[in-house]
C-alpha cells in the first residue's frame, strides 16, 4: 500500500472517530413504589386503578411505561366477555393497543399467579397474551371473581399451569366498569372464541395517567 496515502488518510479517520460521541450507558428506571395510582379517563368516566409493583414489578412496570409513554391515550375498551353462569355479572372487559405497531412495546415476561400471589377477583386487572410471555400492551379487568385465570401448578394443561398476571385492581370507578360491560355486543365482529364478544361501539380511553399520590 502506497505509505503516502496510509498517511493521508490518518487525518479522516481521526476526524470520524473524534466526531463519533461516546454512546451514554443506558439509564436504568426510577423505581417505582410499591403502590401505583393509575386513572383512565374514559369516555363514559374515571376508573382508578392501584397497581401492585412490589408483587407483581413486570407487568407493573409494564403497565406504567404505557402510560407515560402516552400509548394508551385513545386506546379503546373493546371486548365483553359474558359468561352466562354463576353469580352475575360475570366475565371481564378488556382494552389495550390490539397490537398496534405504533403503540406496542415488547413483550414482558410472564408472573404467575402463584408466584405474586395476586389472584383473580371481582376488580382484578389482569395481562392479557396469547402464550406466556407474549403479553404488551392489552389488558382485562375483572366483573367477578375468575380463578379460572390463576395459575396452577398441579394441572397437566400448560396454560392452566401458567395462568395469568393480576397485577392490581380497581379502586373506583367499578360503575364504569360495569356501564362497559353491559354495552352492546356485535354479532359478527370477533374471531373464533372472541366471536361475540366484541363491543359494537368500543368506548375510548381519552387518558392514561398517573395519579399523584402523597
Amino acid at each position: 500500500m502506497n505509505r503516502r496515502f496510509v498517511l493521508a488518510a490518518l487525518p479522516l479517520i481521526f476526524l470520524l472517530t473524534a466526531a463519533t460521541p461516546p454512546k451514554k450507558p443506558a439509564v436504568p428506571p426510577a423505581p417505582l413504589p410499591d403502590l401505583v395510582k393509575i386513572v383512565l379517563a374514559t369516555e363514559l368516566g374515571p376508573i382508578e386503578l392501584e397497581l401492585d409493583a412490589k408483587r407483581a414489578p413486570i407487568a407493573t412496570r409494564n403497565f406504567v411505561r404505557y402510560v407515560d409513554q402516552r400509548r394508551f391515550d385513545g386506546i379503546t375498551f373493546y371486548r365483553a366477555m359474558k359468561l352466562a353462569w354463576g353469580e352475575q355479572p360475570n366475565g371481564l372487559i378488556q382494552a389495550g393497543t390490539r397490537g398496534d405497531p405504533r403503540r406496542d412495546l415488547p413483550p414482558i415476561a410472564h408472573e404467575t399467579t402463584d408466584q405474586t400471589g395476586l389472584l383473580h377477583r371481582a376488580g382484578s386487572i389482569s395481562m392479557a397474551r396469547w402464550a406466556p410471555g407474549t403479553a404488551r400492551g392489552d389488558f382485562s379487568i375483572l366483573l367477578s371473581d375468575m380463578p379460572s385465570l390463576d395459575a396452577d401448578p398441579k394441572s397437566t394443561d400448560p396454560e392452566a399451569r401458567a395462568g395469568y398476571t393480576a397485577f392490581g385492581r380497581v379502586t373506583a370507578g367499578m360503575d364504569i366498569v360495569r356501564q362497559i360491560f353491559d354495552s352492546p355486543i356485535s354479532p359478527t365482529l370477533g374471531e373464533g372464541a372472541m366471536r361475540g364478544q366484541m363491543i359494537a361501539k368500543p368506548v375510548k380511553v381519552l387518558t392514561a395517567r398517573r395519579m399523584l399520590t402523597p
